[in-house]
């Protein structure tokens, strides 16, 4: 007996199943399929630096290794959690190597590169530029906000996509009947049990494949994947949602924007959406007491209410009755008439404020408490509102003498604005009838 023989090392069941050719690379058909632009690129030789952008589990590694396969690449790879400029430089002399000695292209795969700083990043720029290497980089991020533009603009960006119900099941297949590596799980796989292990894949292979891998662990060879089994394996999972990442913007961004079509049950779905993820329900409680200002202003200013309200509730009781506060809020807010005008207003005066400079107070509205403002004219010539017919100083201005006077809020015909608008209006009338109206100099 060897003592020293060592078993082979059985690789996992997604490292098993690669494909060896991009006929058999599930997925990602808006790229790939004949005719599509990566795949011409391919066909054509025109291989290119790009960034593979998507969630995880969608191919982006396999993807690049096809890439050099096909091409007839020598293939590279880092991890930016893992490296720095030295692994960059070390695999810059590789390419170098391989160019010399045996005349071919190397492909740089460079998973997970928005944890690259800008330094690091620029790091890859003279190579790319002068043909050492060919970039391949892989984020889950978006790379707008993660990349530099210096990068971006010799790389071009390819949008990956979560598999597909057809995909999950090709890969399924697959698994359970290619003989590769250690063979095909022997296993057999209800229907149901397929439809929880594809919900709970969420649009990722890897995870598929991992579970089904974990599943056939605990069975005896041709024995059924039973729903029950699946769902002990996977307890409470949560689907695809990155805390501060991209799918956390998007969904937030999807709740937002479904408020404000006024539909409610789209929002009670992002909003169930970002809750199954794993958000805290008081980031979207805030989100909602925004939401109320932005969207529905003065149209229906007891919106605001309701959402501070259920703000408070989810603070002092938690979850699940919070949830339900801020469900009730997110329909009332998707029911109510809308208005952007306050939000619109606002921005105005601010751009006036950022763009104009600090014109001083005018006089007449300036406080006067010392007898020295007094004689210097602080307050005089101020109309008291009150004092005047239906409380209103018509024709009276109370912007900085170099300022035309401005009109930034601007009601909708909607809700409660509608009878704002027709208030405004009336005075509007009444500055232009004032003979007391008060003109610039």
């Amino acid at each position: 007996m060897d003592l020293f023989k060592r078993e082979p090392v059985a690789q996992p069941l997604a490292a098993r199943l690669r494909p060896e050719n991009l006929d058999e690379y599930v997925g990602q058909q808006h790229l790939l399929a004949r005719g599509k632009p990566l795949r011409e690129a391919l066909e054509q030789g025109a291989l290119h630096s790009m960034v593979f952008w998507g969630p995880p589990g969608v191919g982006k590694t396999t993807l690049a290794r096809l890439l050099a396969k096909v091409s007839d690449a020598h293939f590279e790879t880092i991890s930016a959690v893992l490296s720095g400029v030295k692994e960059i430089r070390q695999a810059v002399e590789i390419a170098k190597q391989q160019a010399a000695q045996y005349g071919r292209k190397t492909i740089l795969f460079v998973d997970e590169v928005h944890r690259f700083n800008k330094s690091q990043q620029d790091a890859f720029l003279p190579y790319v530029e002068d043909g050492t290497l060919i970039f391949i980089g892989a984020t889950t991020e978006n790379p707008s906000f993660e990349l530099n533009n210096a990068l971006l603009s010799r790389a071009r960006v390819y949008v990956l996509k979560g598999l597909d119900e057809t995909a999950l099941r090709k890969l399924v297949n697959r698994a359970l009947t290619e003989e590769r590596g250690l063979g095909a799980l022997n296993l057999t796989l209800p229907e149901e049990s397929l439809a929880i292990l594809m919900a709970a894949a969420d649009g990722d292979g890897r995870r598929l494949l991992n579970l089904l891998e974990n599943a056939a662990d605990l069975l005896e060879p041709g024995e059924s994947v039973a729903p029950e089994l699946l769902q002990n394996l996977l307890g409470d999972s949560r689907r695809r949602f990155d805390k501060g990442g991209e799918a956390f913007y998007d969904q937030i961004s999807a709740l937002h924007k479904s408020v404000r079509g006024s539909n409610p049950d789209a929002a009670l779905y992002w909003f169930a959406r970002m809750l199954d993820g794993g958000c805290d329900p008081l980031y979207i409680a805030r989100r909602v007491v925004r939401m109320a200002s932005e969207e529905v202003g003065n149209a229906d200013p007891r919106a605001l209410n309701l959402c501070l309200g259920a703000w408070e509730v989810q603070e002092r009781l938690g979850s699940p009755e919070g949830e339900l506060a801020v469900a009730q809020a997110i329909v009332y807010l998707a029911c109510a008439p809308k208005s952007n005008a306050v939000y619109a207003a606002f921005n105005a005066a601010r751009r006036d404020v950022a763009e104009n400079g600090s014109h001083e107070v005018p006089l007449h509205l300036r406080n006067a408490p010392t007898r020295l403002m007094k004689e210097l004219g602080y307050g005089e010539e101020y109309r008291y509102a009150h004092d005047e017919p239906d409380a209103y100083a018509a024709g009276e201005d109370y912007f900085p003498e170099a300022m035309e006077p401005r009109h930034y809020y601007q009601p909708v015909p909607r809700g409660l604005e509608s009878k704002i608008r027709d208030k405004l209006e009336h005075l509007a009338r009444l500055d232009h009838e004032s003979p007391r109206q008060r003109r610039k100099p």
